[in-house]
């Protein structure tokens, strides 16, 4: 059964609540055929002291999406995935705003999943860059 972009949204959104994901405010804002999207507001909440977006706060938003559509995009009935690489690339920072991370899965193995997911600001610049690899086991 395929489910609308209303549903997956409301999917996502759900399993953020008491966890890390609502501690960030991150919220699902977009999903389509082979993507799905989240954002996080850069407050002070996720600076590094310096004043802008830490990257492990990044990090977090960038697994959060990838898992996220590993879960959406799969069969998670029989499997459950875990996140078992992570790497990103900052090229850009940030202090206020949000940013949004787009997961796109570009690798949809039998057991691995490697997703390419673009971090972004405001203005569609690009922030970071980050990869993620899951790992499908039979539950």
């Amino acid at each position: 059964m395929k489910l609308s972009k209303d549903e997956i949204l409301q999917q996502a959104n759900k399993v953020c609540k008491g966890n890390l994901m609502e501690t960030l405010h991150i919220e699902f804002v977009d999903a389509g055929e082979d993507f799905i999207t989240a954002r996080m507001p850069v407050n002070s909440r996720v600076h590094q002291p310096d004043g802008v977006l830490h990257g492990g706060a990044t990090a977090a938003l960038a697994e959060t999406v990838g898992s996220f559509a590993a879960h959406i995009f799969l069969d998670t009935k029989k499997y459950f995935v875990r996140g078992i690489d992570l790497s990103a690339q900052h090229v850009k920072s940030i202090k206020t705003g949000f940013v949004y991370a787009k997961a796109k899965c570009i690798h949809n193995g039998r057991t691995t999943q490697v997703f390419d997911i673009k971090v972004t600001n405001d203005d569609k610049e690009l922030i970071s860059l980050c990869k993620l690899t899951t790992i499908t086991l039979p539950k």
